[in-house]
């Protein structure tokens, strides 16, 4: 179902929440020697580029940029340098990194996955879903892509058909944080807070979360009005300076909490007399 009028403001929200807290599914999982074989001239990164501060991460695009440079058909840093770059915020570079790395890698699926990804941080939303479709398997369908496409759909305006992919996903990882997240953010979405903390209280619950499952539960705890509640959860496990930039933003979305109340009873309304009709 397409979003009301009052679309500009939800996708405000949604965009300030992918720019710090991350929805995972589009957040750039690292390539690492976990997922390949590596020479010695691939830059290793220390941990997930999603948990970088930005003094790490400026480092890191230096170092990997190079590496870049020198070999830019290699998937794997390619890949991690394209992550890197729109985890800070340089989207439309990463894309045309991407773009370079799938002409020389045309059937790597981790390279399709990450154009997919590039391409719908960068606003082509059809388009990373095509690319991402390209990248699935159907006898090995990667519940990573299926919520890939759910978190793309959602940016679409199609919570329905997102809410779907999230519990395919889930059909075949059950319990994972981060489908989890996802579909709790969907409902955040569309302001539906009580269902969206549901979900992601389930995923913050699980042994595998990360901080960043938490940090969409304190947004969603937030826009309730039990602030001090969100802040301690957007400060668990997290540096002094992390934890100030998610305080400071969790401030800056709640200081338009009564417009996100409003917006969420005008949504209420609207759904009550259509379905009347």
């Amino acid at each position: 179902m397409p979003f009301s009028a009052s679309t500009p403001y939800k996708k405000r929200v949604f965009q300030g929440t992918v720019a710090l807290l991350a929805m995972l599914a589009l957040g750039g999982c690292s390539t690492t020697s976990k997922d390949r074989m590596t020479t010695g001239s691939i830059p290793k990164l220390d941990r997930p580029v999603e948990q970088m501060d930005a003094n790490e991460l400026r480092a890191a695009i230096d170092r990997v940029g190079r590496a870049y440079e020198k070999n830019p058909r290699d998937p794997v840093n390619g890949v991690n340098y394209a992550n890197l770059l729109r985890m800070n915020g340089r989207d439309a570079q990463a894309l045309a990194v991407m773009q370079q790395v799938a002409i020389a890698n045309p059937s790597d699926r981790n390279v399709l996955a990450a154009y997919g990804k590039a391409q719908a941080a960068a606003g082509q939303l059809q388009q990373a879903l095509d690319t991402i479709g390209r990248a699935q398997t159907p006898d090995r369908p990667d519940w990573r892509l299926i919520s890939a496409e759910g978190a793309i759909l959602d940016q679409m305006g199609k919570p329905s058909d997102a809410r779907q992919r999230y519990r395919d996903a889930l059909d075949i990882q059950p319990n994972e944080p981060s489908i989890l997240s996802n579909l709790g953010m969907s409902y955040l979405l569309t302001g539906d807070l009580r269902t969206a903390e549901t979900y992601l209280r389930s995923a913050a619950g699980q042994p595998s979360a990360d901080s960043r499952v938490r940090q969409n539960l304190a947004l969603a705890v937030g826009l309730q009005g039990r602030f001090p509640e969100a802040e301690q959860i957007a400060r668990r496990e997290l540096s002094p300076q992390q934890a100030d930039a998610n305080v400071a933003y969790l401030r800056g979305m709640l200081s338009q909490q009564n417009s996100w109340q409003k917006l969420a009873a005008k949504d209420t309304t609207s759904s009550a007399a259509a379905s009347t009709n």
